[in-house]
């Protein structure tokens, strides 16, 4: 957990960016199903947003939520079968993704359009070195020689600080610590210079202090290239440390939107009331005892039985009959900030 999850949310720090700033990626009512025994299941249902230049955009959400499958099918990775895009659209670069051939999406992803994978020790190719891994898609994208491309992944290996990058080309995956691989796999995705930066939560399984390296790496990176970066993360902490603007996905729907000040402040969806409201804070009891931490009953039902109306209902305090019966739409609650919920005006903001 990162360390701003410790602190009080009103100290949450303010990042204020170019309102006016070009949108690079606009996702259109995405929806991706899945063929199972069961029967088809929607794990992305109408999901919408825009990335713009420079912006960092959280997504979060328990597992199950539809997060990792939004990413997947923006960079066309979804397996077919089971898997297929159902409807919606994806804008990068003047170009709906969803039409373009695997040949033509191999040529944006890992240079305009790149991601950094959740598990790096699993991403990278164990028999090939860090060396070999690097520069191919450094010579592919960029047309550079081996001895330029090599040369460039040294560059690249210093910027995320890998001490002794020349000796390092050479050695392979199981040599480096979890912390290094994850730096070697945002040294990959940033040798391009992409428009848009993809991390599927970059720093799942790392202790805090490597996490809080990583971060700020990205945060750099992001400001010295002028990359878009949309990061996937369950980690309420990391959205206040990191992110610019949070998006929350429950069972396959976005069900709320805004600025992270804004969402901190004064949530609009009883889901989002309880991530903020588990997040451990240092010196303050949880309200149900000494030691135990806040936390939200019952779990993200399974895609094949999702109950009727509001997804959430089964699992809030706030739930009517209404709830149970209609699904709310997605609304406008402050300028900037939307949430799907019947009852968004009676919520209490986070202590």
């Amino acid at each position: 957990m990162s360390d701003v999850a410790m602190n009080d949310l009103s100290e949450t720090p303010v990042r204020t960016r170019a309102t006016d700033a070009k949108t690079v990626l606009a996702v259109e009512d995405l929806c991706t199903d899945f063929r199972t025994k069961a029967g088809s299941v929607r794990a992305v249902d109408g999901v919408s947003f825009e990335l713009k230049a420079g912006e960092i955009l959280a997504i979060v959400g328990e597992s199950g939520s539809g997060k990792s499958v939004t990413s997947l099918s923006i960079m066309g990775l979804i397996p077919e079968p089971p898997g297929r895009i159902a409807g919606g659209r994806v804008f990068f670069d003047g170009q709906d993704l969803t039409k373009l051939t695997d040949r033509q999406l191999q040529k944006l992803r890992g240079s305009s359009l790149s991601m950094i994978f959740q598990e790096p020790m699993t991403s990278l190719n164990p028999v090939l070195s860090i060396g070999r891994q690097m520069t191919e898609g450094i010579r592919q994208h960029l047309g550079m020689s081996a001895d330029q491309a090599r040369r460039h992944a040294v560059e690249m290996m210093r910027r995320v600080s890998i001490p002794a990058p020349e000796h390092r080309l050479k050695e392979y995956p199981h040599q480096f610590s979890g912390g290094m691989l994850q730096r070697i796999m945002i040294a990959i995705a940033m040798s391009c210079n992409p428009k848009v930066l993809i991390a599927d939560e970059p720093t799942t399984a790392l202790d805090v202090t490597i996490q809080a390296q990583i971060l700020e790496l990205m945060q750099e990176l992001r400001d010295m290239t002028g990359a878009a970066i949309m990061l996937i993360t369950h980690d309420m902490g990391v959205v206040a440390e990191t992110a610019d603007r949070v998006i929350v996905m429950y069972a396959g729907q976005k069900i709320e939107e805004g600025s992270v000040e804004e969402v901190f402040r004064a949530p609009r969806h009883p889901y989002t009331l309880g991530l903020l409201g588990a997040l451990p804070r240092l010196g303050q009891a949880g309200a149900v005892g000494d030691t135990e931490l806040n936390e939200i009953p019952g779990v993200v039902p399974p895609l094949t039985d999702l109950p009727p109306g509001c997804r959430f209902s089964d699992r809030c305090s706030y739930a009517t009959d209404k709830c149970r019966a209609e699904t709310p739409p997605l609304e406008t609650k402050r300028p900037g900030h939307i949430a799907a919920c019947w009852h968004s005006d009676e919520l209490e903001s986070p202590t």
